[in-house]
């Protein structure tokens, strides 16, 4: 979608008047940084200071890759801080998302490299998840991201890595989520799909007494794709993208049309190099995002105005 019908933002379901806004001048520190992101992709500053200034109850998606613990030079956050460092950000977007909303955190584990855990798994992925639970978010589920050309990791005795976590949290108790959005393709051919579809017994119990209706399931389209999400890895870091962290886009793109509606708002506030926003404009969604480095915003302008989010555009298959 061009950045032109993103104005015309009444088509898409939600509109900017609809929500109070209007963008602000062009300052350091945004008297409104919703407007700013919404209108213009992208704001320049510290999402720690940015996201407390957004309305409460505005936004429907937060989906983010925040700095791993102790993994780039840009921003190194050690292990054993690391859920002290991120609760804050937390805290304000629990108060900025709607009722109806979700925050959705792409994470990695880390083997510690230092310390009394040195060679072992740090568990600051699992204690976050614990205080974000703590906190008042609805822990709702732990996907895989399953990576089929994951690079070789440096840290034996162990294979390499080819998973990360994405952990969905809801603000409230009926969060959206659009199951048909993703359904993938069902593996049976066309002649067998149609004679299921024409089943009028279509449960089939095991042994053991356990089954399901298939009947209510093949007239939805396609296969529950399960939540181990398999998308390849990006290498575009290698190809003049100027982030050393790159998202894949169909990553973003799964949980972007399960988890916020169409016209709805999504915020990234960890931008980087803008993935987020490019898929979730081009879906129909009010997007943007708040990026700390100033480089990476205008890589993330120029991504955004050639609607460019990926070299590798990536799938979405059924890894059952």
């Amino acid at each position: 979608m061009s950045h032109k019908q993103q104005k015309k933002d009444g088509n898409t379901g939600t509109s900017r008047e609809a929500l109070g806004l209007v963008p602000a001048k062009e300052t350091a520190a945004p008297a409104c940084p919703l407007a700013d992101a919404l209108a213009e992709g992208f704001v320049h500053g510290d999402a720690l200071e940015l996201l407390p200034r957004l309305p409460a109850r505005s936004v429907d998606l937060f989906f983010m890759s925040p700095p791993y613990a102790d993994a780039r030079a840009y921003s190194r956050i050690h292990p054993d801080r690391y859920v002290e460092w991120f609760l804050p950000f937390a805290r304000a977007m629990l108060d900025a998302a709607k009722d109806s909303g979700s925050m959705i955190l792409n994470i990695k584990n880390r083997v510690a490299n230092r310390g009394a855990l040195k060679g072992q798994r740090h568990p600051y992925v699992y204690a976050l998840v614990l205080a974000l639970q703590h906190m008042g978010w609805r822990w709702l589920e732990t996907y895989i991201w399953a990576k089929p050309n994951a690079v070789p990791g440096r840290f034996g005795p162990r294979t390499k890595d080819s998973f990360e976590y994405v952990y969905h949290f809801a603000k409230g108790v009926r969060p959206h989520f659009d199951l048909d959005a993703v359904r993938v393709p069902y593996k049976a051919d066309p002649a067998e799909i149609a004679r299921r579809k024409r089943d009028t017994l279509g449960r089939r119990n095991t042994m053991a007494g356990f089954g399901r209706d298939r009947t209510k399931t093949y007239l939805l389209g396609g296969a529950d794709p399960g939540n181990v999400v398999s998308v390849p890895q990006t290498y575009n870091q290698h190809r003049g993208v100027a982030h050393t962290a790159a998202m894949p886009e169909g990553l973003a793109e799964f949980f972007i049309r399960v988890a916020s509606p169409a016209g709805g708002v999504v915020i990234d506030p960890f931008a980087g190099s803008g993935t987020t926003v490019v898929v979730a404009r081009r879906l129909g969604r009010l997007a943007g995002g708040f990026e700390l480095h100033e480089e990476y915003v205008a890589e993330a302008k120029r991504r955004l105005a050639a609607d460019v989010a990926d070299d590798v555009p990536g799938s979405l298959t059924d890894a059952g």
